[in-house]
């Protein structure tokens, strides 16, 4: 089963660095959506994944 993880970033910067964890980490772009205007990402992963994807999220200032 899938889940969506949201994290909110601090700065457009700090979220462009958690695009490239995940474009690093093997992520296909077609498995996160990035709002610019909410400096917000959205990553649909596998449930047994999703602390995997928090804890790479997450290394980033986030709101």
């Amino acid at each position: 089963m899938n889940e969506t993880v949201t994290v909110d970033y601090a700065s457009k910067e700090a979220m462009q660095n958690a695009v490239s964890d995940l474009l690093g980490a093997g992520i296909p772009q077609d498995k996160f959506y990035v709002d610019e205007e909410k400096l917000e990402i959205k990553v649909i992963t596998p449930t047994e994944s999703k602390p995997e994807i928090l804890e790479l999220l997450n290394r980033h200032t986030t709101r």
